[in-house]
This record gives structure tokens, sequence and C-alpha cells, in this order.
């Protein structure tokens, strides 16, 4: 089994198709074959049913999907490590949702790099499941998201809590209404949320994203959704949002996540400048906006 062998049956996969698997990979058709019968010779299964149609996953394909993956992340890891240039020490992989990544983390990862020139540093953006299946087999390094599992192996740190407003692009129109976008932060908000607005009817918009909800309103010019403050300060201070007269604040912890043994020096470096920074933020003042 070879990383070429896990990228051909990721795709297969993916599309559906041996065909698109083939175009997307750019070879053959009958190299993507061969490949993944070679797979299959390697682990004593078929993987997929073949048809007209295309190709899908059979019971021990859909097993292997997740191992598949996983083993993918590790391989691109190992030698993102091992290639590293000279003039590096170390590396470090930095993984969080997209929230975290929007405003935050690109100046979190620019102060490290100040105090830190000859690390390389890997940032991933992913969901928590894939954050955390990632931190787990020791893919990534550090994770940064809302909704953390606890592993025995994992270290989580509650770094600060974000601020959820309800804004709208028209601060004089009635709410709620049909332009309301549903973000699911996640579980912990969706209690809030049903609890402040326990008959309010299912939004005919709904979002996994607050990025997506953020430009779904900015493209029509209208809307409203709930965001984190620190988010939408630019577009408060502009006047492109306003907060909804008389909405609840809601509260979404964020945490961090590492190995709770992790013994590399660069690591324990960089995890303590991330703690630095993210006690800054705690201390910003943002009750100035939203009112």
């Amino acid at each position: 089994m070879d990383i070429d062998q896990i990228r051909t049956f990721l795709s297969v996969a993916a599309n559906g198709s041996f065909l698109e698997a083939a175009n997307r990979l750019y070879v053959t058709q009958s190299t993507v074959s061969t490949r993944i019968q070679r797979l299959e010779a390697y682990l004593g299964v078929s993987l997929f049913v073949r048809n007209r149609a295309g190709a899908s996953l059979t019971q021990p394909g859909q097993r292997f999907l997740r191992h598949a993956k996983a083993l993918l992340l590790t391989l691109e890891q190992a030698r993102h490590d091992i290639g590293l240039p000279s003039r590096f020490r170390d590396s470090v992989s930095i993984g969080a949702r997209i929230a975290l990544c929007e405003g935050l983390l690109p100046e979190w990862i620019g102060a490290i790099r100040r105090q830190m020139p000859d690390v390389s540093i890997r940032t991933d953006i992913g969901f928590e499941e894939d954050l955390m299946r990632s931190l787990i087999s020791g893919a990534l390094d550090i994770g940064m998201m809302y909704t953390p599992q606890h592993s025995p192996g994992l270290l989580v740190e509650h770094i600060f809590d974000e601020t959820l407003l309800l804004l709208s692009t028209d601060p004089d129109r009635p709410w709620p209404n049909d332009d309301y976008i549903f973000v699911d932060w996640a579980p912990g908000f969706y209690a809030q949320h049903s609890n402040a607005f326990p008959n309010l009817e299912r939004s005919a918009q709904v979002v996994n994203i607050g990025w997506m909800a953020l430009q779904l309103i900015l493209a029509q010019n209208s809307g409203s959704c709930f965001l984190p403050i620190r988010l939408a300060a630019p577009l408060l201070q502009s006047g492109r949002l306003y907060p909804v007269a008389g909405s609840p604040r809601f509260t979404l912890p964020a945490y961090m996540v590492s190995g709770r043994d992790n013994d590399s020096p660069v690591q324990q470096q960089v995890l303590a400048q991330l703690r630095g920074l993210a006690t800054a933020e705690r201390q910003k003042d943002y009750s100035a906006l939203g009112n």
C-alpha cells in the first residue's frame, strides 16, 4: 500500500467514478483500476461495487474510508516534517475552525512567525470532528475549536469566549423575518438559541459556518444572523451591519487542544505564545459595539 493508492481510493470514493478519479488525478483509467486492485489485494477485501452508474463503496470500503483519510494526513505530515529545509529547526501544525481563522489566527500566526522565524508552520481549516481526528492521530499538533471532544491523551484549554450578536443589514426592519439565516455554531449555541426563541420557526436559510452567512447577507445586501462581535466589529463600525434591538447575546467558548504529554520545546513555546495571545483577546473591550 502506498500514498498513490490511498489518494486514488479517496478520489474514487469522493467522485463515485473511476473515470472521474482518473481525470482529477491526471492519470489513465487503467492506472486507477490497477491501483485500486492492488489496494484491494493488500487489504483482502473489495472496496467498491462497479456498475454502469460508476463506483460505490462496499461496507469494508466505508470502514476503510476514515482510515485512508487519517493515513493520508499522517503521510503528508511526515513528508512536511522530514522535508524541512535546513533553515528551519522544527515544524508545527495548527488547525482551527474557520471562524477562529478569520481575523484571529492569521494575526496570531504572524506574531509567532515574528518570534520564531526558524519554525515552519502549517495551518489547516476544519470542523471539530476532522480536527480532533487529526489531533488524536498525531497529524495535527494544535487545534482551536468550539466543541472539542475529550481524549485521555489530549489537553483541552479554554482560551476565550466569543460573544455572538444578532446583526442585520436593516436596523428598522422588524425581526424575525424571512431573511434570517440560522448559523449552526455549536450545540451550546443551539441550546441558547432555542431557549431564547422557543417559538421561532425554522429559518429559510441554514448554514454551518458564519462566514457563509455573512457572505450571503453582504451579497444580497439584506439579512440577519448571529456573528461573533470581534468578526463583525469592522462592519458595525462602517455601518454595514446593525445590532437587532432587544436581541440577546450568546456566549460561545473557544478552546485550544494539544497533546497532553508533548515534550517538544518548540511546540511548548508556540503553545505559550498562543496562551498569551488568547489572554490579550480576552482583554479587548467590545462594549462600545453592538449597543
